[in-house]
């Protein structure tokens, strides 16, 4: 916690930059993201892609594989649903649960391929990662100003807009959709219960705590590791359909369909610091700095970007403490200085009578 409010510190000298008292911009903001009527429920509307994704990143860095790819896995699950949306004849009740099913597989799929290159060609997985989230932005953007661009529209890139089957409710008076958020609370809980109940989870705990101690026991790196990586792409890919059957209702330009969510998500997983349920509280915490975006964009005119540069000082502080983490400091009153030692005494030496006598 010291590390964020150093972070919150630090934020204070963008507002400087901007001429706007750091004081009165918390202040402004905490009225405005938290206060004024319907601006609550807003937190949780990004809460939903954050929970979701965070708490697949929390299985894939318990196994010690450093998945990074999530935002271009939560991008293929949005790729998927909207496949299933527009291009299939599944329609009424089974829509939607078609198009998570249809998300969970690409997310799934999308992260398999660097699990596969890191186990078979020991391929850095940051890398491969991080470099399949371009590939998915290019290729939605591809898709909507190409093959999958609506008839109707005009001047814009998006598809059409989905049935009304493939549209998720939403809280009234909220622009919260449900079922994604009651999934995300189902999906922290039930990771929950595999990393402390489950051999599967057993097995990604030893791994990921020792890989030579899971060697021995006869643990299967690959099955543990693919398991794990479809599991950790499924859950992005679930935040894409939340994304875009829940809010958008169309794909669109990809930095629309996630502002950042699995970039942010990474962050959401460190702080929870491998618990799953921890997620809950972390995922709140960054959707309340994005609901902040757009206080800062309205309120104080500010670039809503600038939420970026807030999530990347937190994640700078918390790489910084983690080094600290290791040591304990602790003040200890200086000790007072020794005594001098008092000097020899020289040795007698006999007169020349005591010697004769």
């Amino acid at each position: 916690m010291v590390a964020i409010f150093a972070a919150f510190i630090a934020a204070g000298g963008i507002f400087s930059a901007y001429g706007i008292n750091p004081i009165h911009a918390y202040a402004v903001i905490a009225h405005d993201a938290l206060v004024v009527p319907g601006a609550f429920p807003e937190i949780f509307r990004s809460t939903i892609p954050l929970l979701l994704t965070g708490v697949g990143l929390v299985l894939a860095f318990r196994a010690q594989f450093y998945n990074i790819g999530a935002e271009g896995q939560l991008l293929a699950g949005a790729v998927a649903a909207t496949g299933v949306a527009l291009f299939t004849p599944v329609r009424g009740p089974m829509t939607l649960p078609v198009m998570f099913a249809a998300g969970f597989v690409g997310g799934a799929l999308w992260g398999l391929l660097p699990s596969l290159l890191k186990l078979r060609l020991n391929v850095n997985e940051v890398i491969t990662t991080l470099m399949m989230n371009y590939i998915a932005l290019y290729f939605v953007s591809w898709l909507v100003t190409g093959p999958w661009r609506g008839p109707s529209v005009r001047g814009f890139a998006y598809t059409d807009q989905f049935p009304a089957a493939a549209w998720l409710p939403l809280i009234p008076g909220t622009r919260i959709h449900w079922p994604t958020l009651a999934l995300g609370v189902v999906l922290a809980a039930g990771c929950a219960v595999l990393l402390a109940r489950t051999r599967l989870g057993f097995a990604i705990r030893v791994q990921g705590e020792n890989p030579e101690a899971a060697r021995y026991v006869g643990i299967n790196a690959l099955r543990t590791t693919l398991l794990v990586m479809l599991l950790s792409g499924g859950a992005a890919g679930l935040a894409g359909v939340g994304e875009v059957a829940g809010v958008h209702h169309k794909l669109l330009d990809p930095n629309q369909v996630s502002l950042g969510y699995g970039y942010t998500a990474i962050i959401v997983a460190w702080l929870a610091r491998g618990q799953a349920l921890a997620t809950l509280i972390t995922a709140t915490l960054f959707g309340l700095i994005y609901s902040s975006g757009d206080v800062m964009q309205v309120s104080l005119q500010m670039p809503f970007r600038v939420t970026s540069v807030f999530n990347g000082l937190i994640l700078f502080f918390l790489i910084g403490s983690e080094r600290l983490l290791a040591y304990r400091v602790r003040w200890a009153p200086r000790p007072a200085p020794a005594d001098p030692p008092a000097p020899a005494a020289a040795p007698h030496r006999p007169s020349g009578e005591e010697q004769w006598e």
